[in-house]
């Protein structure tokens, strides 16, 4: 599905259509900024984006088109390219609804080609981040005038913001995990605590890798994003930078509860350990005195004596005994 926002600068209005308003558009009119969005695009729809209204790279197409060719593979990591008339971004935002799947968290492809008028974005999922910015542009189509590079300043800010709600989910997990850990069976606890490491790991790689390319758009590298507009980028730079922080910190909050788990299982082994230890160890006399009668000799004098059954276990009951107190006084047990 594409969709296209046409705002005419000289008219200071936008209209909302489909790829019907690009053929008769130049992909180069100053005149106009333009927003294509391509979601899940088919054959057909890929072939007039990329081959008849705005031809790229080879290389670039490929990495467009990757979670198409290659759904079995993870998404492209985040990246940055400018090419002679374009800029080529990738981003990865995390897929909404997918924080409670096990493993590690579901990220998406998101690319962008800006040029002086089109921002062209592609992905192959829902993304709640592109549906905000558009919601925008239907309240206040007037934010075109400013250009492509402001337009996808709003999509990555809408994106990157989608991890807040991410993050204060992870955060509330593992306090709820905490309050629980001594009171859970260990391995729900291990699977638990394993689980959500997989998730800040995965989510904390896609994080830093997207701070890079915001890093370098803001050092004013590429000629496509107007000084007036790296302010912007650079507050989204600040966002991810906070995030990753709050993602070491959660991580280093999982390293401590499972290093809290393991020594909290060690330490119940080493109660179950010490009791069958007591045990074994009182039982020991008793086996002792009961081998010992069980021998198979004729010449055992207790053998015929009629108290000897009953002081055989008189004995063993009070070695028993001595032991186990033997062991309460000495606060074994």
């Amino acid at each position: 599905m594409i969709r296209v926002y046409l705002f005419d600068r000289k008219a200071g209005v936008g209209q909302w259509g489909g790829p019907d308003l690009l053929p008769a558009l130049p992909a180069n009119s100053p005149d106009h900024v333009v927003w294509v969005d391509a979601l899940n695009p088919s054959a057909e729809e890929d072939d007039f984006l990329f081959n008849r209204w705005f031809p790229v790279h080879t290389l670039t197409h490929e990495d467009i088109c990757r979670p198409a060719r290659m759904p079995e593979q993870s998404p492209h990591l985040p990246k940055v390219e400018e090419f002679p008339d374009y800029l080529f971004v990738i981003t990865n935002p995390v897929l909404s609804g997918k924080i409670d799947a096990p493993g590690a968290l579901e990220a998406g492809q998101l690319s962008a080609v800006l040029t002086r008028q089109v921002l062209l974005t592609v992905h192959y999922s829902d993304l709640e981040g592109i549906e905000e910015v558009m919601g925008q542009l239907h309240r206040h189509g007037e934010l075109a005038q400013r250009g492509p590079d402001y337009l996808f300043h709003l999509v990555l800010d809408a994106t990157v913001d989608a991890y807040v709600p991410l993050l204060e989910t992870i955060e509330n997990k593992l306090d709820d995990i905490e309050q629980t850990l001594f009171h859970s069976r260990a391995c729900i606890v291990l699977d638990q605590l394993l689980g959500w490491k997989r998730k800040i790991v995965s989510l904390r790689k896609t994080v830093l890798h997207e701070r890079e390319v915001l890093h370098r758009m803001v050092r004013g590298e590429f000629k496509l994003i107007e000084s007036r507009e790296v302010a912007y980028y650079r507050d989204v730079s600040d966002h991810l930078f906070r995030f990753a922080e709050m993602l070491e910190t959660s991580r280093e909050m999982i390293s401590d509860l499972l290093q809290n788990h393991l020594a909290h299982a060690s330490h119940r082994l080493n109660e179950v350990m010490k009791v069958l230890t007591a045990v074994s160890t009182i039982i020991l006399p008793m086996s002792l005195i009961s081998g010992i009668y069980g021998m198979n000799f004729q010449q055992m004098p207790e053998l015929h004596w009629s108290l000897g059954y009953p002081m055989a276990l008189f004995l063993m009951i009070g070695a028993g005994t001595i032991t186990y107190w033997f062991y309460r006084s000495r606060g074994w047990l």
